[in-house]
């Protein structure tokens, strides 16, 4: 870090937003495939937390490309800066004491891992979205795979590039056999017992 860069300390502390919320703040990081249901189960639990009451906040890896991260393609190189910079981010989200849910790829675990010990250990939450290739291509809602099948789209997760499998993830969700209402409750359920929607 620069020497002459001295970030100012904070009069109000995170702890002290969670009180003002009746919550706690905590990152839920969805990985998985494209089409695997990332977005539609991080705006589904959204909704039902809004519900609640609850202060939360979606991070989209489209929405994300085409704003901030604009300038960024899909080289593994490029993957892991477009990663770092919505850790980055999401801590700072989460600093403000609002739970965060990503929706983003994130196809390496090195990456993962990097946003992890960005905070601490209770407030990373990593949810596997796990579904077989053949289920998120037959899905194709964007039309990607078919693409990416007529070499129309390079370094595409699944087809062309790899992805890393989740080792220990605290949530797995199948989302090839869950529906969508069973998946928001195993969620809810965890961050309950973990305290998280109390202070």
């Amino acid at each position: 870090m620069n020497e002459n860069i001295i970030p100012h300390e904070a009069i109000i502390k995170k702890q002290d937003r969670w009180r003002l919320n009746q919550h706690k703040s905590v990152i839920l990081w969805f990985t998985g495939l494209s089409g695997s249901g990332k977005s539609t189960l991080s705006h589904k639990l959204e909704a039902a937390l809004y519900e609640r009451g609850v202060r939360t906040y979606v991070l989209d890896g489209d929405n994300v490309r085409k704003g901030m991260n604009k300038d960024l393609g899909f080289a593994p190189e490029d993957r892991k800066e477009n990663i770092r910079r919505i850790g980055e981010m999401t801590k700072l989200f989460m600093d403000c004491g609002i739970i965060m849910m990503t929706a983003f790829i994130s196809p390496y675990r090195e990456d993962r891992a990097m946003v992890r010990s960005l905070v601490e250990k209770s407030e990373f939450v990593e949810v596997y979205m796990k579904c077989s290739v053949d289920v998120c291509e037959r899905r194709d809602v964007k039309g990607l795979y078919k693409k990416a099948r007529a070499g129309e789209i390079k370094n595409f997760t699944g087809i062309s590039a790899p992805y890393e499998e989740p080792q220990n993830p605290e949530i797995v969700i199948e989302s090839d056999a869950m529906t969508l209402d069973e998946s928001v409750a195993k969620i809810v359920q965890y961050l309950e017992e973990k305290g998280c929607l109390k202070c």
